[in-house]
């Protein structure tokens, strides 16, 4: 028996969030039966985003909405709240909330106190200091950036295709992207097929008239895949005449011209910043320790080092990797592992509110799968290399089954049929991010600036 009225807060609803409410929600189904716990769950978005689908929902294979997953109905015994988590003061156990109703009210941020917290905020783009990238460029971390990029590329190709300015028509169809992670590959990859396949319904542009540009700063790409694999992707995105410049930096994007470090300038319209994440900044603003890199120093228990009743895992959290030969070694932050860390995270919870004794979490990394387009992918997995089209396959089938829930499942491979038996679709839905504008302009007003960093905007 848990003691009386337990108070457990999840912060964030990525996958460790959604995942471990998950796991209380069943773990403790009885407990919440009779009223005995209660589970908060504060997010800024009312939904789960299954980021490796990112890419494909990019390309069109993929609806948007089949991408994310309603937290509402996934945790039906939970309390959902959709908001910011400020700050956390752990010693008092209670924690600072603005919630959409918050500038409203005009009341000020609440405070949530609980028992038993699971810091699960995941993290943020780590941007530099780059001349025009908070004016010109655009993420790849949110559905919402993954369809607005979508809609600008075959909205660029739809101005190369009636501008007379060889100028515009050129840095229309230039596609600069920044990292050379699963990310920035996987979307680079994605949207160069989609564009190529989308441009033989357009008269006047062909697929060697766009420039498509892969930056990175280090000397290779997709570490996770092995070095062999990177060299091999490096070489068939070349083949592609994706022009891949490693060991190269951005150095200015203003004034809609990339300058690389090699010296080289490109006008374009178009930059995709991928190069790497941060911890979110909520971790700053608690008591609890971190490390030198601002992630949560955390046990193999998934608890956080000297701090009773705090729990963390995924990107917010430095999680001993207990399976390494190497002392000092840590879980690598990907979905891979925290979908992992989130069961046993659940389940210790559960335990320390039942007196029981805790779980370790020892994972083996399995491999790593990436998507270069369709039919096109690399894998390295339990030992193996894959390319081209059995990586590919495998990419689809071990996300397929990592997505969550059925219906999900069934409505993603019902999509993947469907495409694999019509057509692509090629339509730019743009004007979804301003709904107002016709009216606007209807009513005798002007339609409302794009905002800053808007994909759209950014053109």
């Amino acid at each position: 028996m848990v003691k009386e009225r337990a108070r457990i807060l999840v912060v964030g609803g990525g996958y460790v969030g959604m995942y471990t409410a998950l796991r209380l929600q069943r773990n403790l189904k009885g407990e919440l039966r009779r009223g005995e716990v209660e589970i908060t769950v504060v997010t800024p978005d009312p939904y789960m985003t299954y980021q490796p689908f990112l890419p494909e929902a990019a390309a069109g294979s993929i609806s948007p909405r089949h991408v994310v997953v309603p937290l509402r109905r996934v945790l039906g015994q939970c309390d959902v709240v959709v908001g910011e988590a400020e700050s956390i003061d752990h010693a008092t156990r209670t924690a600072t909330v603005t919630t959409l109703a918050t500038g409203e009210e005009k009341t000020g941020a609440r405070r949530v106190t609980y028992d038993e917290l699971v810091l699960a905020p995941g993290s943020v783009s780590r941007t530099l200091p780059v001349p025009g990238l908070a004016d010109h460029g655009v993420g790849f971390k949110t559905v919402e950036e993954a369809i607005g990029l979508r809609n600008h590329v075959l909205e660029q190709m739809d101005i190369a295709s009636s501008t007379r300015d060889p100028a515009l028509r050129d840095a229309a169809l230039t596609f600069v992207f920044v990292g050379g992670g699963y990310a920035g590959v996987e979307a680079l990859g994605e949207l160069e097929d989609m564009a190529r396949y989308a441009a033989r319904y357009y008269h006047n542009v062909t697929p060697e008239d766009m420039k498509w540009i892969l930056v990175e700063a280090s000397g290779r790409i997709l570490p996770e895949v092995g070095e062999d694999l990177g060299r091999y992707t490096v070489t068939e995105l070349r083949r592609r005449n994706i022009d891949v410049r490693l060991d190269t930096r951005l150095e200015s994007c203003a004034d809609r011209v990339a300058v690389l470090s090699d010296g080289s300038r490109f006008p374009t319209r178009t930059v995709v910043w991928t190069a790497g994440v941060k911890p979110h900044p909520v971790l700053a603003a608690t008591d609890l320790p971190l490390d030198d890199r601002g992630r949560l120093t955390c046990t193999a228990h998934l608890s956080v080092d000297g701090a009773p009743h705090a729990w963390a895992a995924g990107d917010a959290a430095a999680v001993p990797d207990v399976t390494a030969s190497e002392p000092g070694r840590e879980c690598a932050p990907n979905a891979q592992h925290a979908v992992r860390q989130a069961k046993v995270l659940g389940d210790n919870v559960t335990h320390a509110l039942r007196g029981e004794p805790l779980d370790t979490y020892a994972h083996t990394y399995a491999g790593s799968v990436a998507s270069l387009g369709f039919h096109k992918g690399v894998a390295h997995v339990y030992g193996r290399k894959l390319k081209g089209y059995p990586a590919w396959f495998m990419h689809r089938a071990y996300h397929l089954s990592r997505v969550p829930t059925v219906n999900r499942k069934a409505r993603v491979l019902a999509e993947w049929v469907i495409a694999g038996l019509f057509k692509r679709e090629i339509v730019s839905l743009g004007s979804l991010e301003h709904p107002r504008a016709e009216f606007e302009l209807a009513a005798g007003g002007k339609p409302s600036q794009d905002p800053p960093n808007n994909p759209k905007g950014s053109s």
